[in-house]
This record gives C-alpha cells, structure tokens and sequence, in this order.
C-alpha cells in the first residue's frame, strides 16, 4: 500500500470588501423592510389602510415573538 497525500490545487480566491459592501447593504435594508412589516406594521404605525399586511405576516409575527394581540 502506498501513502497519498494531496495537496490543494488552488487557494480561494479573496472576495474584496468593495464587493461585498453593496450587497451587504441592500441586505440589510431588506432585512429592515421585513422585520417592519413583521413587527410594527399595524395600528398607529400603519403604512397601508386596513389590516391585510397585519393578517398576511400574522403567523410569522408569532413565531418571532411579536405580541398581536
């Protein structure tokens, strides 16, 4: 029996931070648009008439841990 090793063939390639940085960005703005619509979207706070927005992420408000009701 003989004994292989193998070596990497290639190093991974570094990603530069002026890549990465714009879709960090709009991430994390996405990320904020959610959590709006999930936890305060309702009441005096409302940006749409009604309480569709409130019904449609109602589920996910629980399991986030947002009080409803």
């Amino acid at each position: 029996m003989t004994n292989t090793t193998f070596a990497p063939a290639a190093r991974p390639a570094a990603i530069p931070v002026r890549d990465v940085l714009p879709w960090a960005v709009f991430g994390g703005l996405m990320l904020m648009l959610a959590i709006y619509f999930v936890g305060v979207e309702e009441g005096a706070t409302a940006l749409f008439k009604g309480m569709y927005v409130h019904e449609f992420v109602h589920d996910g408000r629980h399991l986030l841990g947002f009080p409803c009701h």
